[in-house]
């Protein structure tokens, strides 16, 4: 009997995945539990695992997008060591190359490893042309990759018809450049080409507007360096930036509650909780988590969050629901030194607030002259929804409550 693997529902609004790598290779036993393969979103990558015992037998190949529901391999159940044992056999004396093998001129594409597999479609190679120097005469990864390197450019007459085809860049325009390493090609991560597709629908369906401002941080980093000896000790973690920006950014939204809504077909939806997500820098990506009920979180809580997600983030641990209920988003730029920008929305968010780097700048304060910390504040909103009158207001409360952190919940 043979089980299904099929690609799971992994949250709300996602309605497909790319198989990143598979973990358990085509005939090869899985136990019950075993992760078989990666499914990477454009949230957070996943591990699916075997749900039964038996031979695996996969219909998808790394790298290939499948879309929630769609069956991506087999598992031919076994009730025990003795089932298993001629699956294994067979698997081992094909590793061998004990097995007979097809010539490579009658290979075909269920004969190729899923990673010749993805350079064969990808650069559109005939595998019965590739000569294979594997065992047992099999195309290895290295006899693709010098097939797609070595082969003739297409006639003229054929890029012609190419081109009426499909919208690819001609081959010889590009071969040239990659030949002299002037010029290097690598297809863009899962997580990249869906945060790209995000962001540009976003620029696409929102009336994106971006608000400015400025706020003093003399009086947090004054609070701060008085409390955070005594704040570190008692809670174990320090007293950081966010946690104040979170609490303003939640007066804010209690004052401007339009600004914590979205926009859902012709209906206006207001959130009344505060789910405050977070951007967090990753090498596979930007990932943003949400801190949920953050009215309801002391600073110690609200920075243990932020560390936690921080780290998961990092490690690409982060779990699908740790990525939803977001009502407003918290953007960072000026820990790598952005002094200014206008950040794109999170969508269905209808704002986002960009913090930026804080740099010493002469201002005017009661008729003098002096130097102070400052910061520039960018609210992005979807104008469709936020007045400029609301959004403008929502920022000056952010200001006033970073610059009189008094006025907000301290509980330290």
């Amino acid at each position: 009997m043979s089980v299904q693997v099929k690609i799971p529902a992994v949250g709300e609004s996602i309605s497909s995945g790319v198989v990143s790598v598979w973990h358990k290779k085509s005939g090869e036993q899985v136990k019950k539990g075993d992760p078989l393969f990666t499914l990477e979103t454009d949230k957070v990558s996943t591990e699916i695992v075997a749900e039964v015992d038996g031979v695996l037998r996969t219909k998808a190949n790394e790298g290939q997008e499948v879309k929630i529901g769609e069956v991506v391999a087999e598992i031919e159940e076994t009730k025990g060591a003795a089932e298993a044992a001629p699956a294994k056999k067979e698997a081992a004396v094909a590793d061998r190359g004990q097995l007979k093998s097809p010539s490579p001129a009658t290979a075909t594409a269920t004969e190729l490893s899923p990673a010749v597999r993805r350079i064969v479609d990808e650069e559109k190679l005939d595998p019965s042309k590739i000569p294979g120097t594997g065992k047992g005469g099999r195309i290895t990864k290295g006899d693709a990759l010098a097939a797609a390197q070595n082969r003739t450019p297409p006639a003229p007459e054929e890029m012609q018809v190419n081109a009426q085809a499909e919208t690819l860049e001609p081959v010889e325009t590009l071969a040239p450049a990659a030949q002299d390493g002037r010029v290097a090609r690598k297809r863009m991560s899962p997580l990249r080409r869906k945060i790209a597709q995000q962001l540009v629908m976003a620029q696409n369906t929102a009336a994106i507007l971006t608000t400015f401002n400025e706020c003093d941080m003399s009086e947090v980093q004054a609070l701060r360096a008085r409390v955070q000896e005594q704040f570190t000790k008692k809670n174990g973690v320090k007293l950081g930036l966010m946690s104040f920006f979170v609490k303003a950014t939640v007066e804010a939204l209690k004052a401007v509650p339009v600004v914590n809504g979205r926009i859902e077909g012709d209906d206006f939806i207001q959130n009344n909780c505060y789910g405050i997500a977070v951007a967090v820098e990753t090498k596979r990506g930007l990932v943003v988590p949400v801190i949920r009920d953050a009215d309801k979180k002391s600073f110690a809580e609200l920075e243990r969050d932020i560390a936690e997600y921080a780290k998961k983030a990092r490690e690409g641990k982060l779990k699908i629901e740790e990525l939803q209920g977001g009502t407003f988003t918290i953007s960072n730029g000026g820990v790598y030194g952005s002094l200014l920008g206008t950040p794109i929305l999170n969508p269905p968010q209808s704002g986002i607030l960009g913090m930026h780097k804080i740099m010493e700048r002469p201002i005017a304060v009661n008729g003098a002259l002096v130097v102070r910390p400052m910061m520039y504040l960018a609210l992005s909103y979807d104008h469709r929804l936020i007045d400029g009158k609301e959004a403008v207001t929502f920022l000056i409360k952010v200001k006033e409550a970073i610059e009189n952190p008094k006025t907000l919940p301290i509980d330290f």
